[in-house]
């Protein structure tokens, strides 16, 4: 069991590791909603089993799905989960006097896409999770589901968690004004709706989560809804962009589909090898089957499927530290919107050693990242935490509106305040490989996404890094039964 307080040792000599990561959280917690709402029998191969998508399981078993999980023999985080889909018929729902509970911790995925997904529920449901997900935004998705005809009663009157929901199921039709269309016997539920009838339609705003426009998107074909979508960045938006090519691959009538591992989860190892050796990191071309990104100067090897899903795998362009330097989207520059997703942090905290865009800057160069009003509404308010835990560290940091500039600086250690933010923890680990001193609060928060994150950093080359970590209250050396976050 993790202590509550660790202490990173930097590493003083060249590691040769090929390191594997965990399934993606934002794809597996789709493909879960997915497979419920598909007709037949899925199994999702490599998916995450970490805090976040295990909420969800287990809010789909409470609805009535059968889920059953076993073992990933490749990844010890991962799993195989097997989901049969009722077609868009969710079985258990409770009523206004006893709402079935449905509790989703503080996962964003499971609690905006639940929101939409219950709506096809013939029952009141009451969504609930931690104090800090009752303080994220949900206001533009229950204004979209409002706008479809669905009943929806924020208990605190703030449009955000706790919140009761008033399901309609598709089996008993669709209301339209004090009228109720019923299927026929035979028809299917996951095709459109009879001709006669116009879908009903909403607008949703992404300009504080893009996951309300991801929850109604998996859950328009079953509920037959027209989503409109608006705000910065609407066509554009990588994580709507992924949920779209996610639906259009997925075997709604059963099957298997694979999860692709992490790039958010990668950018930690990517980081470390530029990191620990200061030296352009080249991908390798070598790799016949195209799947795995090699630092060759570092020798940290990152094994991963190329992605065309997430946008975290534009993270060796976009920092400035791949064969091909990408152009920044926005010339301010790093942009949150743009450029990359939750590996902006991994890049933040990167570029407070060494400037990141570009070859040939000067060594004391700062970055620029921009747009980064998404992150204030995440596990924390991470531009603040950014720049605070930073700023312990002997960096210079400036925050003007949604903008972090970083100068690369003489870094010293500090106690890093985590915020119970699973990033916060792995983003300042990496840079205790570096930098001495570096301890790191509460690092059992990894469990959200990355369970065994402190045991990679620790492992035996090749599959780890072989890093010390210690219990920093004691000196004790930390064994690798004590580095699993549960």
């Amino acid at each position: 069991m993790l202590p509550d307080l660790i202490e990173i040792k930097p590493l003083e000599k060249p590691v040769k590791a090929m390191i594997t990561v965990p399934g993606s959280k934002s794809i597996t917690n789709r493909a879960l909603i997915l497979a419920a709402l598909a007709d037949g029998e899925t199994t999702l191969r490599g998916a995450l089993w970490s805090e976040d998508t295990q909420v969800m399981a287990d809010c789909l078993e409470k609805l009535g799905f059968e889920v059953t999980v076993k073992p990933d023999p490749e990844e010890f985080c991962n799993r195989t989960i097997t989901v049969k889909g009722l077609g868009g018929k969710i079985p258990n729902a409770g009523n206004a006097d006893k709402p079935l509970e449905l509790f989703v911790g503080n996962a964003g995925t499971a609690a905006r896409f639940l929101s939409a997904f219950v709506c096809l529920g013939s029952g009141v449901y009451r969504l609930h999770g931690v104090p800090r997900m009752h303080e994220r935004p949900q206001a533009a998705l229950f204004k979209a589901l409002r706008e479809l005809g669905y009943r929806v009663e924020s208990e605190n009157g703030n449009d955000k968690l706790p919140a009761r929901i008033f399901g309609e199921s598709p089996l008993l039709g669709w209301s339209r004004g004090n009228k109720t269309h019923s299927k026929t016997e035979g028809q299917s539920l996951l095709t459109s709706a009879p001709t006669n009838l116009r879908p009903r339609s909403c607008t949703v705003s992404i300009e504080e989560s893009s996951q309300f426009a991801s929850a109604l998107l998996l859950c328009a074909k079953v509920g037959d809804w027209k989503v409109n979508i608006v705000g910065e960045n609407a066509e554009e938006s990588p994580y709507v962009s992924m949920t779209a090519k996610i639906i259009e691959a997925f075997p709604m009538g059963g099957g298997k589909f694979k999860i692709e591992p992490d790039a958010s989860s990668a950018s930690y190892f990517l980081a470390a090898s530029w990191i620990l050796f200061s030296a352009t990191a080249v991908p390798s071309n070598s790799d016949p089957a195209g799947g795995e990104s090699v630092l060759e100067r570092s020798r940290i090897w990152v094994h991963r499927s190329l992605s065309l899903l997430q946008v975290d795998s534009n993270f060796l362009e976009v920092t400035g530290m791949g064969h091909n330097l990408r152009m920044f989207n926005d010339p301010r520059g790093i942009s949150r919107s743009w450029d990359l997703g939750d590996s902006i942090m991994t890049a933040i905290v990167l570029s407070a050693v060494m400037p990141l865009p570009r070859s040939k800057v000067e060594s004391n160069a700062p970055t620029c990242f921009v747009d980064l009003a998404p992150l204030r509404l995440q596990e924390t308010e991470r531009v603040v935490a950014l720049r605070t835990e930073l700023t312990k560290c002997g960096a210079k940091v400036i925050e003007e509106g949604d903008t972090l500039t970083v100068y690369p600086s003489e870094l010293h250690g500090a106690e890093i305040e985590t915020y119970n933010d699973h990033r916060m923890a792995m983003c300042f680990a990496i840079l205790g490989l570096k930098v001495p001193g570096i301890k790191i609060k509460n690092p059992a928060c990894v469990k959200k996404t990355f369970p065994n994150f402190f045991q990679k950093l620790a492992a035996a080359p090749p599959h780890g890094l072989g890093a010390t970590i210690l219990d920093a209250k004691t000196g004790r050396k930390l064994a690798h039964e004590d580095l699993f976050a549960d």
